[in-house]
Protein backbone atom coordinates (compact mmCIF):
# COMPACT_ATOMS: atom_id res chain seq x y z
CA UNK A 1 0.00 0.00 0.00
CA UNK A 2 2.70 2.46 0.69
CA UNK A 3 4.57 1.28 -2.73
CA UNK A 4 1.22 2.26 -4.69
CA UNK A 5 0.64 5.58 -2.88
CA UNK A 6 4.39 6.22 -3.35
CA UNK A 7 4.08 6.28 -7.17
CA UNK A 8 0.70 8.05 -7.19
CA UNK A 9 2.43 10.95 -5.63
CA UNK A 10 5.54 10.82 -7.76
CA UNK A 11 3.08 10.34 -11.16
CA UNK A 12 1.18 13.22 -9.90
CA UNK A 13 4.79 16.10 -8.65
CA UNK A 14 5.69 14.89 -12.24
CA UNK A 15 2.87 15.11 -13.78
CA UNK A 16 2.50 18.53 -12.56
CA UNK A 17 6.42 19.14 -14.04
CA UNK A 18 5.19 17.81 -17.08
CA UNK A 19 2.34 20.44 -17.55
CA UNK A 20 4.72 23.10 -16.93
CA UNK A 21 6.99 22.00 -19.39
CA UNK A 22 4.33 21.37 -21.90
CA UNK A 23 2.98 25.01 -21.07
CA UNK A 24 6.51 26.59 -20.80
CA UNK A 25 7.71 25.34 -24.12
CA UNK A 26 4.30 25.30 -26.09
CA UNK A 27 2.31 28.14 -24.73
CA UNK A 28 -1.49 28.28 -24.33
CA UNK A 29 -2.12 28.08 -28.43
CA UNK A 30 -4.28 31.08 -27.84
CA UNK A 31 -3.88 34.76 -28.42
CA UNK A 32 -5.47 36.53 -26.10
CA UNK A 33 -5.46 34.00 -22.64
CA UNK A 34 -2.24 34.28 -20.44
CA UNK A 35 -1.78 31.43 -17.80
CA UNK A 36 -2.58 33.18 -14.50
CA UNK A 37 -1.42 29.70 -12.83
CA UNK A 38 1.71 29.43 -10.14
CA UNK A 39 3.05 26.29 -8.70
CA UNK A 40 -0.15 25.81 -6.76
CA UNK A 41 -2.00 25.44 -9.61
CA UNK A 42 0.38 23.37 -11.93
CA UNK A 43 0.34 21.27 -8.82
CA UNK A 44 -3.78 21.27 -8.95
CA UNK A 45 -3.43 20.54 -12.41
CA UNK A 46 -1.38 17.63 -12.42
CA UNK A 47 -3.49 16.24 -9.32
CA UNK A 48 -6.13 16.72 -12.07
CA UNK A 49 -4.83 15.23 -14.95
CA UNK A 50 -4.17 12.15 -12.84
CA UNK A 51 -7.26 11.45 -11.80
CA UNK A 52 -8.78 12.07 -15.17
CA UNK A 53 -6.37 9.82 -16.95
CA UNK A 54 -6.70 6.78 -14.40
CA UNK A 55 -10.66 7.34 -14.39
CA UNK A 56 -11.47 8.65 -18.44
CA UNK A 57 -8.67 7.27 -20.20
CA UNK A 58 -9.50 3.41 -20.22
CA UNK A 59 -13.42 4.47 -21.24
CA UNK A 60 -11.90 6.49 -24.23
CA UNK A 61 -9.13 3.91 -25.21
CA UNK A 62 -12.22 1.61 -25.47
CA UNK A 63 -14.24 3.83 -27.02
CA UNK A 64 -11.64 4.68 -29.43
CA UNK A 65 -10.87 1.27 -30.08
CA UNK A 66 -11.91 0.97 -33.75
CA UNK A 67 -10.10 4.27 -34.70
CA UNK A 68 -6.61 2.85 -32.59
CA UNK A 69 -7.14 0.01 -34.67
CA UNK A 70 -7.35 1.68 -37.63
CA UNK A 71 -4.11 3.44 -37.34
CA UNK A 72 -2.28 1.22 -35.57
CA UNK A 73 -2.46 2.28 -32.38
CA UNK A 74 -1.40 5.94 -33.39
CA UNK A 75 -4.84 7.22 -32.68
CA UNK A 76 -4.03 6.64 -29.13
CA UNK A 77 -1.90 10.08 -28.73
CA UNK A 78 -4.95 11.50 -29.66
CA UNK A 79 -6.22 10.52 -26.84
CA UNK A 80 -4.03 11.55 -24.79
CA UNK A 81 -4.15 14.76 -26.28
CA UNK A 82 -8.24 14.92 -24.72
CA UNK A 83 -7.56 13.88 -21.44
CA UNK A 84 -4.90 16.71 -21.41
CA UNK A 85 -7.02 18.94 -22.99
CA UNK A 86 -9.85 18.57 -20.25
CA UNK A 87 -7.79 18.43 -17.12
CA UNK A 88 -6.13 22.00 -18.39
CA UNK A 89 -9.93 23.26 -18.94
CA UNK A 90 -10.94 22.15 -15.29
CA UNK A 91 -8.02 23.14 -14.32
CA UNK A 92 -7.55 26.99 -12.85
CA UNK A 93 -5.80 29.16 -14.96
CA UNK A 94 -4.48 26.97 -17.47
CA UNK A 95 -5.88 26.46 -20.99
CA UNK A 96 -4.11 24.94 -24.29
CA UNK A 97 -5.33 24.85 -27.51
CA UNK A 98 -6.35 21.31 -28.22
CA UNK A 99 -3.37 20.64 -31.12
CA UNK A 100 -0.55 21.96 -28.18
CA UNK A 101 -2.68 19.34 -26.11
CA UNK A 102 -1.45 16.78 -28.25
CA UNK A 103 2.13 17.55 -27.91
CA UNK A 104 1.71 17.84 -24.19
CA UNK A 105 0.21 14.64 -24.44
CA UNK A 106 3.16 13.19 -25.75
CA UNK A 107 5.38 14.81 -23.29
CA UNK A 108 3.35 13.37 -20.81
CA UNK A 109 3.39 9.79 -21.88
CA UNK A 110 6.70 10.06 -21.67
CA UNK A 111 7.15 11.01 -18.32
CA UNK A 112 4.95 8.55 -17.45
CA UNK A 113 6.12 5.92 -19.24
CA UNK A 114 9.72 6.69 -17.34
CA UNK A 115 7.96 6.47 -14.17
CA UNK A 116 6.23 2.72 -15.04
CA UNK A 117 9.99 2.02 -15.79
CA UNK A 118 11.50 3.11 -13.35
CA UNK A 119 9.44 1.76 -10.53
CA UNK A 120 9.12 -1.44 -12.11
CA UNK A 121 13.17 -1.80 -12.09
CA UNK A 122 12.99 -0.56 -8.92
CA UNK A 123 10.41 -3.54 -8.11
CA UNK A 124 12.64 -6.31 -9.76
CA UNK A 125 15.88 -5.40 -7.90
CA UNK A 126 13.91 -5.37 -4.46
CA UNK A 127 12.47 -8.64 -5.69
CA UNK A 128 15.66 -10.53 -6.43
CA UNK A 129 17.48 -9.43 -2.87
Amino acid sequence: MKTQFFVFLLRWALNAVGLWVGVRLLGTGYDNIEVTAGFWGFLLAGLIFSIVNSLFKPLLVIVSLPAILLTLGLFTIVVNGVIVYISLGLAPGLAMSFGNSIIAGIILSLVNYIVSAAVEIRGQTSRSK
